[in-house]
């Protein structure tokens, strides 16, 4: 199985809050890129290199950037000529303590062995409202049947427009017999606007209906999008984490 790290985000919101902080240590992190931020003493994305480097060869894990998460995957998969399953990690994400990589593998196996059109993502129960604002309207929101298979998937839905509070991190595990789907999507998406050929969310709503795609329940994850949320973050891993081993 190969990985792929989406580090293709410009962390505008990120950026735009540095700029109005006062605190020379926060104004030092101005230009760094999300996957490269501090978190508890490493960069963030370093915890999932560690992770997969106990479960991979290194010269199966691929970090891209700059041409939108959808189009870096197709690039690495014609590049290094993908045949096989692989994992794709938003670059700018990490899991609470108690989500293991191994436990997710695992559960892909079984899948795939069952049914090798299989893939798998992660969903994490979200709150219906944060400060006036309902969660779901901030992510992808999964609807499931009783199999844990996705049938549908509402994108930054209203709390009214559904009754689930499923939400899905960037994290999936595709088959290799999936990867096709990729340069069909973008070809079918060749004149969307660029946020609905990019977005993976979108691949992934546009997925479901053409291939089982089943879910892992996790606790719930950190997105660093903002300066509160990286805060958050590097205060959880600070006080949690020991070193980089969390995630094996």
């Amino acid at each position: 199985m190969k990985a792929v790290i989406l580090a293709a985000g410009y962390g505008t919101r990120l950026l735009k809050d540095l700029q109005n902080v006062n605190e020379q240590p926060l104004r030092d992190l101005l230009g760094t890129p999300k996957p490269l931020l501090p978190i508890g003493g490493f960069p963030l994305i370093s915890y999932w290199v560690e992770a997969l480097k106990a479960e991979h060869d290194p010269q199966d894990v691929f970090i891209v950037e700059r041409l939108g998460a959808v189009s870096c995957l197709q690039l690495v998969i014609e590049k290094f000529r993908i045949d096989d399953s692989i994992i794709v990690i938003g670059g700018d994400t990490l899991f609470y303590e108690d989500f293991h990589l191994q436990d997710v593998l695992k559960k892909f196996d079984v899948l795939y062995q069952d049914n090798n059109q299989a893939n798998l993502v992660l969903s994490y129960i979200c709150k219906d409202e944060v400060m006036f604002l309902p969660e779901t309207k901030k992510y992808g929101i999964l609807e499931t049947d009783e199999s844990y298979r996705i049938r549908a998937i509402k994108e930054k839905p209203l709390a009214t427009d559904t009754a689930s509070r499923q939400a899905c991190p960037c994290f999936y595990m595709f088959s290799k017999y999936t990867l096709p789907c990729v340069e069909e999507f973008l070809n079918e998406k060749k004149d969307a606007p660029i946020d609905e050929k990019d977005a993976p969310g979108h691949f992934l709503s546009w997925l479901v209906t053409r291939k089982p795609v089943y879910f892992h329940s996790i606790t719930g994850r950190f997105d660093v999008g903002n300066l509160a949320s990286y805060l958050l973050c590097d205060k959880y891993f600070q006080e949690k984490i020991s070193k980089l081993n969390y995630l094996q």
